[in-house]
């Protein structure tokens, strides 16, 4: 080792020379700079345009602080192998000495003991090895890294002065490489700096106290951003991840922000996180806010890194198989340094508020093959208020969570002998029916046509459409007679089996074919959750063929559908277009022309809706929708995509109106409902238990005000059931009139019909609601007829129009 430190030194007297050799060029290039300046968007990502012989030299420079921080890294190992040496050494002579009298011994273990109950419980391991040698490394890359800032950033040279432009329009002067957003908010209002989140520099999101590389325009986000929000959450993660690894010691892998909060996976070998632990981590996230720890941005070369998370195989696997460039960067907050674009907060205690809140076991990247890893939830806010409205809904949530309700009312439940695969039970398939029956209804109405296609398909099927080579992992497939085949997870193909096999002309376009053919999923075990997320479903499926010149009166034809079904069930929705993507397929010429017809279609439709650039399929643009449940949560459910690929996939045509048999058809992939158990999922949750009316599977229950009316109440209960309505009797003779009318209303029976003597005289019942609107007595038939009107007229206030 002895001989590598000349090595060093002259590697760092060589890089001395060098950066002396910069500042001498970079007189040159001011007339460069001056003219950069000038023109503010010239340049502006990139910093100074720097000449050949600068652009070679910092080339050049760059290798060289690479080398010796691998010296200055060799250096420190062997220092600190001579140190344990040593350590060992010591603990040896100590161990080979006289032992302690015995009283002496136990006052010093009864010391130690008492010491260890009065730490923490979040200090449960020691520090790993790992975290110290990680942050000498992250030391001297540091300081090489503020050697080169302060060569760039001399106060002294007036060519550094920046113009930074605010998003309200004010221009703010500042210097390059030392001028950050922070300072720049801050002189515009201390208050708002310090309520804002992130950045975003021309256009990108920036650390506030990252400094500024050129002429920038600047936005300053706040909270209520989204992207604010998943910087905020992101940041939150890595707190996480400190405590976890100081906590568990194990392996941090990915610690994503998500759309309500954040996670982190970790590989710990020999144990599982339990839910006990939680508030221990929790305790210590608390503690690392209050330390204010900053957020440190490093750009670092790949193969540094590699040495730097040579111990971590899940970092090492990222930067091997995701990162494609020399370098990359990390951030450090604490102990922690963790591989991470960024960008983050300021430091730890802009937090204000955390909690820790589940746990589970997940696999590597979802892959069941690789390793089992310990999945950790938390969420943060910057003030009380907030946390505890979010508590108030995850309250609120808990108590509307389908399955709760599915088990409470008797709809549905899950077995382990079919995973993923819902048995719905007979007031559970009555809504499953409602449901389907109310979309054939509109089918019939918008000249939709109902077919039939197999479940089970030739693998050379999925291969012609495409699914196979992306998605064949996702399906269910076995052997029959040697050749290969899969239950369908979609419907498209075998639709355009059903479009080519015979000519189609252009007098029968739109052809539109709707299916509710059972589709099949291989979702991961571990993904599974209730009906949410299955392996067996059915949706509200159809596909449209037309001709580009149709496409917008058809997208209009779908906007008018969702529309008319969702206001049917109370929701509100979201519009999205998202146009096309860099890696689109096709004309773009055909695209252009698309896109125009969805945007015409949207603008006539005359609800509000947001473009989203290249966000769209690569087979051609979609509108995507959201519905908005009554707790204020997002669903996507609906979908309207055009497709031009796979009528190319599967030769598709038809014969134009000149004569042309080779003219290609645009296919529109259309859900409304989407999966038909995800949205009964959504339906029970939005509505909480209280279905209405049309939609109930407990719609009218008959109750005897004594034991002479029971023959005539289960009269009055076949009548209503005939009729076609979900209708019961209660018969308990241990319950009082009172205590059977509460039960009916807690079991949200939408009409409750009490039949005494007077009413078993006039053939009458006595109307109340489940929440105790009384209504008096009303003829069974006059009965009937009302709620056979509230029924077809769907209403979500029937108790209240009867």
């Amino acid at each position: 080792m002895s001989a590598e430190t000349p090595a060093a030194e002259a590697v760092a007297s060589r890089l001395e020379r060098q950066e002396e050799d910069i500042r001498w060029l970079w007189a040159e290039v001011q007339r460069l700079r001056d003219e950069q300046l000038n023109a503010p968007y010239s340049c502006q990502a990139e910093g100074p345009c720097l000449t050949r012989e600068v652009a070679q030299l910092r080339a050049e420079n760059r290798d060289l602080r690479h080398r010796l921080c691998r010296l200055r890294l060799c250096l420190a190992e062997e220092l600190s192998r001579q140190a344990t040496l040593e350590s060992a050494e010591l603990a040896g002579a100590q161990e080979a000495g006289a032992q302690r009298p015995s009283s002496q011994s136990q006052d010093e273990d009864m010391k130690n003991k008492k010491m260890k109950e009065s730490e923490p419980d979040s200090e449960v391991v020691k520090q790993p090895i790992f975290i110290k040698e990680r942050l000498k490394l992250f030391e001297i890359l540091k300081k090489d890294h503020q050697l080169l800032l302060s060569i760039y950033g001399k106060k002294e040279d007036t060519s550094n002065i920046i113009t930074v432009r605010v998003a309200d329009g004010q221009t703010v002067q500042g210097e390059v490489w030392k001028t950050t957003p922070y300072q720049v908010a801050a002189e515009i209002s201390q208050e708002l700096a310090e309520s804002t989140v992130i950045a975003k520099v021309n256009g990108e999101l920036w650390d506030l106290d990252r400094p500024l590389e050129g002429n920038s325009s600047l936005e300053l986000l706040t909270f209520d951003n989204e992207e604010a929000q998943a910087v905020y959450w992101h940041s939150s993660a890595h707190i996480l991840g400190e405590a976890m690894e100081l906590y568990y010691g194990g392996h941090l892998c990915y610690g994503p922000p998500i759309e309500n909060g954040f996670y982190y996976d970790m590989f710990i070998e020999d144990r599982a996180v339990s839910s006990t632990e939680l508030s221990a981590l929790e305790n210590m996230c608390k503690a690392i806010i209050k330390e204010k720890q900053p957020f440190e941005r490093l750009e670092v070369n790949k193969e540094i890194l590699l040495e730097m998370f040579k111990y971590n195989k899940f970092k090492c696997r990222i930067l091997n198989e995701k990162v494609d460039t020399a370098t990359t960067t990390v951030y450090r907050c604490g102990p922690l340094i963790d591989l991470c674009k960024g960008p983050h907060v300021r430091h730890t205690g802009k937090i204000k508020t955390i909690k820790i809140f589940k746990n589970s076991s997940t696999y590597w990247e979802g892959n069941p093959e690789m390793e089992t890893l310990q999945r950790i939830y938390g969420i943060s806010f910057p003030d009380n208020k907030m946390m505890r409205t979010w508590e108030k809904f995850q309250e609120e949530a808990k108590n509307r969570d389908h399955r709760k309700i599915g088990k409470e009312q008797e709809l549905f439940f899950f077995h382990d002998l079919s995973p993923g695969s819902c048995f719905f039970l007979p007031r559970g398939a009555f809504i499953y029916n409602t449901l389907t029956d109310f979309i054939r209804e509109e089918y019939h109405k918008r000249d939709f046509m109902e077919v039939l296609s197999p479940n089970m398909y030739n693998s050379k099927l999925w291969e012609a459409s495409g699914h196979w080579q992306h998605y064949s992992e996702n399906m269910f497939t076995f052997e029959i007679e040697k050749d290969t085949f899969a239950l369908k997870p979609m419907n498209c193909p075998g639709h355009c089996l059903m479009f080519a096999h015979r000519p189609r002309s252009w007098r029968e376009m739109p052809m539109r074919f709707a299916d509710f053919g059972v589709l099949h999923r291989n979702e991961l075990s571990g993904t599974l959750s209730g009906l949410t997320r299955v392996r067996r479903f059915q949706q509200d499926d159809a596909h449209i063929f037309c001709t580009v010149e149709q496409i917008e009166e058809e997208i209009k034809g779908c906007l008018q559908f969702l529309q008319s079904v969702y206001s049917t069930f109370g929701f509100s929705f979201q519009l999205n277009l998202s146009t096309r993507p860099e890696n689109f397929l096709g004309e773009i010429e055909m695209w252009n022309e698309a896109e125009k017809q969805l945007q015409n279609s949207l603008m006539e439709f005359g609800e509000p809706w947001k473009m989203n650039p290249g966000d769209g399929a690569f087979y051609g643009p979609k509108i995507d929708i959201k519905i908005k449940d009554a707790i204020g949560r997002y669903h996507q459910c609906a979908t309207i995509q055009l497709d031009f690929q796979l009528p190319i996939r599967f030769n598709l045509t038809y014969v134009s109106k000149d004569g042309d048999d080779k003219k290609r058809p645009v296919i529109i992939h259309r859900a409304i409902l989407g999966s038909v158990e995800r949205m009964i999922a959504i339906l029970s949750e939005n509505y909480g238990g209280k279905w209405p009316f049309w939609l109930s599977p407990r719609q009218v229950m008959v109750i005897p005000v004594g034991p002479t009316c029971e023959k005539y109440a289960l009269q009055v209960s076949s009548e209503f059931f005939e009729e076609g309505f979900m209708a019961d009797v209660d018969l308990d003779h241990n319950c009082t009139l009172n205590k059977k009318i509460r039960n009916a209303q807690l079991a949200q029976y939408n009409f409750i019909l009490v039949v005494g003597e007077k009413e078993k005289i006039n053939n009458a019942v006595n109307v109340r609601t489940r929440d105790n609107k009384i209504h008096g007595e009303i003829l069974v038939t006059s009965a009937i007829d009302k709620l056979k009107n509230l029924k077809k007229s769907r209403t979500l206030i029937a108790e209240e129009d009867f």
